[in-house]
């Protein structure tokens, strides 16, 4: 697993700022798909070889002093509690502040390794003096930089890397691993005791890599799984925006762990945005997703209710038109069951190899049926298609014009790919590539 570095401080030291200069002033997402989060928080990035995910804190606008006081604790707890190294950011102008030292305080708390960026220290030889108070904070590494002219950012870099070098992660139990995410009171825990029932086989608890979360190994039809609890993924608050941070690095943490993710939800109250916004996460995570609708026992019903709820749910999640969705009620075990079948099929659709003979023919039948864009006369030919990978399956087509290809088209040969091979559950990656 990735280790997660995040980036803290009090609001106006330049933490988004620097977010956005270390992943490429790229930390925006572009998405043609409606429904995609578009305010992601985290990115995966690495440097001189060794990747990492890096989340931004930032954001947090506090209207008064104890307001502001409050919740820079609070977010100093998020990055202790789920981050494995931690930039503290301070303003090199301003100086050393009670904030500052406020912050220091919590993360003093827990041996987690902290990188003190002392940030606009524009002229790193005439500024040195800016440095010397931030050594009372406590801490052994200590740098100068400027966030908005790159200025030793990669000094910065060199000693967050040499941090992971005293990280240990504990070793993963064996087992198909499945992710339960979504807000709290949908029924996640009644969930897995149902699945942990006394008619399965319970191998082992064991502590979870985020704080409150369990992984439950669990054996079924000679089949291991590995069940993950995110209980305390919360919704967003128009106040307290530090469980916002907290729940996204929560579900990060589980996703980027998990083979498949259950989206399990509360079908008597239906989705809401945080239940929108995790799933957002795992699909651009490219983890298959099952969409569980939860509480069905207390749902009226007549025999045309499950598509409607079907088409409904589809309409508000377009970008998982793939996932499967199973009405279930974790409370009377209805259907719980069904979940360890669909997670198997799911998993080999995730990992299916599809031979190139195979698939140039569908590509060439899919392209005889709707040629590919032109623009200004120029026509676009896609010579020759191949898989590179799995999970989530890859496939590259070579053509002559890649930039004139459109979502659209895009969305086309997906379709067809669907269509020919199914890959039900599972997220597909179509890159168009210059033909060499």
């Amino acid at each position: 697993m990735k280790p997660i570095v995040a980036i803290v401080g009090r609001p106006n030291v330049g933490k988004s700022t620097l977010f956005n200069k270390l992943v490429g002033d790229r930390a925006a997402i572009v998405d043609d798909q409606p429904g995609v989060t578009r305010d992601r928080l985290y990115r995966d990035t690495e440097w001189n070889g060794k990747e990492f995910v890096l989340v931004d804190t930032g954001g947090l606008e506090p209207r008064s002093n104890e307001f502001m006081m409050t919740k820079i604790k609070e977010q100093a707890e998020v990055a202790l509690n789920e981050a494995d190294v931690i930039m503290f950011i301070v303003d090199g102008k301003a100086g050393l502040t009670a904030l500052d030292e406020e912050v220091a305080y919590y993360l003093r708390k827990k041996s987690k390794p902290v990188i003190v960026c002392v940030n606009k220290i524009d002229n790193y030889l005439s500024q040195q003096d800016d440095l010397l108070d931030f050594w009372a904070l406590g801490f052994e590494n200590l740098i100068g930089i400027s966030a908005e002219h790159k200025s030793n950012l990669g000094d910065m870099l060199d000693l967050v890397i040499k941090s992971f070098e005293d990280i240990e992660f504990p070793e993963e139990e064996e087992g198909l691993k499945i992710a339960i995410i979504g807000k709290p009171n949908a029924g996640k825990s009644s969930l897995v005791n149902k699945l942990c029932g006394k008619n399965r086989a319970i191998v082992t608890n064991i502590a979870g890599t985020t704080r409150d979360a369990i992984d439950t190994v669990v054996e079924y039809n000679d089949n291991k799984y590995v069940l993950i609890d995110t209980a305390g993924i919360r919704r967003k608050s128009k106040v307290d925006e530090a469980l916002e941070y907290y729940s996204v690095l929560k579900a990060l943490k589980a996703i980027k762990r998990a083979d498949i993710c259950f989206l399990l939800f509360d079908g008597s109250e239906g989705l809401t945005e945080q239940d929108k916004r995790i799933a957002g996460i795992a699909h651009e995570e490219k983890k298959p997703i099952v969409i569980v609708f939860n509480k069905w026992d207390l749902i009226t019903k007549d025999k045309n209710t499950m598509n409607e709820k079907r088409e409904a749910l589809l309409a508000e999640l377009p970008f998982l038109s793939y996932a499967p969705i199973e009405f279930v009620s974790a409370l009377t075990g209805q259907r719980t069951l069904n979940l360890f079948g669909i997670s198997d099929q799911i998993y080999k659709e995730y990992t299916r190899v599809i031979s190139t003979g195979l698939l140039n023919t569908v590509i060439n039948e899919a392209v005889i049926m709707n040629p590919p864009p032109t623009r200004k006369g120029r026509v676009t030919k896609i010579n020759y298609a191949t898989q590179i990978s799995t999970a989530p399956p890859k496939f590259i087509l070579f053509c002559n014009y890649p930039e004139l290809m459109h979502f659209s088209y895009m969305r086309y040969i997906e379709n067809k790919l669907r269509e020919s091979f199914g890959f039900e559950g599972s997220p597909i990656e179509i890159i168009f590539e210059k033909k060499n």
